[in-house]
């Protein structure tokens, strides 16, 4: 079982880029930022970019895994992702991960800027954008035609330092079937259970039929990254229960605050 921090981009950009350091220095396997471009108007917060914060963390740190969880891609230009996430893979030396989901309210992060915010308009442009940011990262040159995206005799360098692709994990709701059979065709599957006061804790049977949907579409769960994000760190029982159902990764989350006190008190192992 692997530990990360699961944090919101709702402080100084330096902050973050400590609290990184920190983390690394305290046990931590990972150091995943909240990828968001604004609070929305129910919630007008000060926010950063978290990959512009990603590469000072990248520059800075040995050891830890680092990435967005998640990306909406789909309000996102794949070709500047590609380059993006390249950049970070070397930068890092092949640590990043390249977290993606739908984005949630559509409301904040589409409609507010004239795209179209329905599920299935952003889940289709979500999938084509993978295949456009996977076919860049090749180091080949690359076509495509599609309902979104085009791409015409583009040749990205270099090759990206983790191969055969930087890792991609896709963010799902334990019972929605479509997102976790999106989430089985790459590398990993960020599960959550979001209530309406945050995030709830994953039954341990709720993990198991999600993984029974990914290994049938897939035919095994070898090489496949599960992460679990929890409200801070599970206890202990919890762990051992996630470990022996195939869990690879924790993921702990919660405001600021609560997540620097976490990195100050104690290392990743759960009570």
């Amino acid at each position: 079982m692997r530990y990360a921090l699961h944090v919101p981009t709702l402080a100084d950009p330096g902050e973050l880029v400590e609290m990184g350091l920190a983390a690394e220095a305290a046990g931590w396997d990972g150091f995943f930022l909240w990828d968001h471009v604004f609070g929305g108007p129910a919630f007008p917060v000060p926010m950063v970019d978290p990959w512009v914060v990603l590469g000072g963390l990248a520059a800075k740190t040995e050891r830890i895994k680092l990435g967005t969880m998640v990306t909406p891609l789909a309000r996102r230009r794949p070709q500047k992702v590609a380059r993006e996430t390249v950049t970070l893979d070397h930068l890092s030396g092949g640590r990043l991960v390249l977290g993606v989901g739908l984005g949630n309210p559509p409301e904040d992060e589409y409609a507010a800027f004239g795209e179209a915010a329905d599920s299935p308009t952003i889940a289709a442009r979500l999938d084509e954008a993978l295949e456009v940011v996977a076919g860049l990262w090749s180091s080949e040159t690359y076509d495509h035609v599609g309902r979104f995206f085009t791409v015409k005799g583009a040749q990205f360098l270099p090759a990206p330092v983790q191969q055969p692709r930087i890792p991609v994990w896709v963010a799902s709701q334990v019972s929605q079937r479509r997102t976790l059979r999106r989430a089985a065709r790459w590398d990993g599957v960020v599960l959550a259970a979001i209530g309406q006061e945050g995030v709830d804790q994953l039954k341990g049977n709720d993990v198991v039929e999600a993984l029974h949907e990914i290994e049938a579409y897939r035919g095994s769960l070898e090489g496949f990254d599960v992460a679990v994000v929890s409200d801070g760190l599970p206890t202990a029982d919890v762990v051992e229960t996630y470990a022996d159902i195939g869990v690879t990764w924790v993921l702990a989350t919660g405001w600021i605050d609560q997540l620097q006190d976490l990195v100050r008190s104690r290392g990743p192992a759960p009570a």
